[in-house]
């Protein structure tokens, strides 16, 4: 299937789906980027507030009151690379950085959502939440059945008068309800969890522009990442544990998540720790029991505990 996937491990979401060769689907917003030109603006932070009506502006307009959030205005590798609260003149000027933004400082849930657009509308969606944890790592995702129905609508108003003429997918990152990163794509870590038949109705959407899913029957899903500590060169758990993990209950899927050949300096982590894998079920239990197995496979003390 030609889904443009990076990272080896998430293939197996696809590899099993037919579409047609000519059919390009992206999972990195570089390849978003070059596929997508009529719609690239929305890589724009800047812009993405302004069609919402934030006060926002770049570095070297000074906000008019404070706290404000600083980030970079465009960056497709490590979107949040920089970001900082700013609480005074003060620092706005101390923090000056040509290419970098400010915004309201938000408060409220965190979301990242999902959604198949059919020519500039809303076809389908989840939203997702994270646990978080600490030094930029999460305990767990989940993928809700919840329908969310206030940032349903207004993500909903905000795709019918900015996306026209758009067919593919795209991501949201709300706070609060606002939309503080956009993307043309979809998050491949736990799109197995949206049920039987959703890579098969990616696939037709991409090809032919139509989005075909029946999803009248939503679940809660969680996925689970597995920990260890910063500095060792890890290896691979041997096939025939990974085979077990798979098979165990209500697991759907399992994610070995670097390379072993490369230097573990080399792979881009959180500050926090060293991610071997990500478990993907439909219970939290189960989610929980995967990787305390998942985990035999390496030394204990290089083990971070998330229980």
């Amino acid at each position: 299937m030609p889904v443009l996937e990076r990272d080896p491990w998430r293939l197996q979401f696809f590899e099993h789906v037919p579409c047609p060769d000519h059919v390009d689907i992206p999972t990195d917003d570089s390849d978003c980027w070059q596929l997508f030109p009529a719609h690239r603006w929305i890589y724009d932070k800047l812009k993405v507030a302004e069609t919402q009506g934030l006060a926002a502006g770049p570095h070297g307009v000074m906000p008019a009151s404070y706290p404000v959030f600083s980030k970079p205005v465009t960056n497709l590798k490590g979107m949040g690379l920089g970001s900082r609260v700013i609480r005074s003149a003060a620092e706005m000027e101390y923090h000056y950085q040509p290419g970098h933004m400010w915004m309201p400082l938000l408060e409220g849930d965190h979301v990242s959502t999902d959604c198949a657009i059919e020519n500039g509308r809303i076809a389908w969606l989840r939203h997702a939440t994270g646990t978080t944890w600490n030094d930029g790592m999460f305990r767990y995702w989940t993928v809700h059945a919840e329908a969310f129905p206030y940032l349903t609508a207004k993500l909903a108003d905000w795709v019918s008068g900015n996306m026209a003429g758009y067919t593919g997918m795209l991501n949201f990152e709300t706070i609060g309800s606002v939309i503080i990163e956009a993307h043309l794509r979809f998050a491949d870590q736990w799109c197995d969890l949206y049920g039987e038949g959703w890579v098969e109705a990616l696939a037709q959407l991409y090809a032919a522009g139509r989005w075909a899913f029946a999803d009248g029957n939503p679940r809660d899903g969680f996925s689970m990442p597995l920990f260890a500590r910063h500095g060792s060169a890890y290896r691979h758990p041997s096939p025939a544990l990974q085979a077990e993990v798979r098979a165990m209950p209500e697991v759907r899927s399992l994610q070995i998540t670097f390379h072993e050949h490369k230097r573990p300096d080399d792979h881009a982590m959180p500050p926090g720790g060293f991610r071997l894998a990500v478990i993907n079920a439909a219970s939290l239990a189960a989610a929980r029991a995967a990787r305390r197995r998942l985990a035999e496979a390496w030394e204990p003390g290089l083990i971070l505990s998330q229980d």
